[in-house]
């Protein structure tokens, strides 16, 4: 990525890290910077989170080898990430009204996974996301063999998990994703 690329994102993510510290204490900026410079294909992915509206910031530590969780974190699900249905066979039984694309491609594309309901839960810790939208979760296979598919927002101070065809969508639903880095 050249300077032009990665400087932006890095002073976007720096002030954002700064001004969310309850979403991640005791990490510190410069131990986060290192791994983003070190990695410059997770760099890119959370440069594509944030181009479409998904304002990434770490929430947490993913794992035994300290990597950083980062989680879409814009207030509402984010913007460029909307009107999809759930995934490729939801998406390919629409006869009409079709949506330009699914979430579990869009996710893939960018380099994210969709959060689980557990993570989505955990995102909830940190503020109150999706009081006006709603994201759709990865979907157990159970659930998504019956046609269905789980989304997720916040309503009445609550985190509401709810279920609907695979092959529906809505211009206030999307999703949204996380990366180890």
């Amino acid at each position: 990525m050249k300077t032009e690329q990665r400087d932006p994102i890095l002073d976007t993510l720096e002030r954002r890290f700064h001004e969310n510290p309850h979403r991640h204490p005791g990490a510190g900026w410069a131990d986060v910077q290192a791994r983003l410079q070190g990695s410059p294909s997770a760099l890119r992915v959370v440069r594509a989170m944030e181009a479409t509206g998904g304002e990434p910031d770490v929430i947490g530590v993913a794992g035994s080898n300290g990597a950083y969780l980062f989680c879409d974190c814009a207030a509402e699900s984010p913007a460029g990430r909307r009107s999809l249905c759930y995934d490729a066979e939801a998406l390919n039984a629409r006869k009409q009204n079709r949506p330009e694309n699914n979430a579990v491609d869009l996710a893939a594309a960018i380099g994210v996974s969709l959060l689980t309901e557990s993570q989505y839960r955990t995102l909830q810790q940190f503020g109150e996301f999706d009081r006006k939208t709603s994201s759709w979760v990865a979907t157990p296979g159970e659930v998504r063999a019956l046609g269905g598919a789980l989304f997720c927002d916040r309503r009445y101070g609550r985190v509401f998990v709810y279920h609907n065809g695979a092959e529906s969508y809505y211009a206030a639903r999307g999703f949204r994703g996380a990366v180890s880095v």
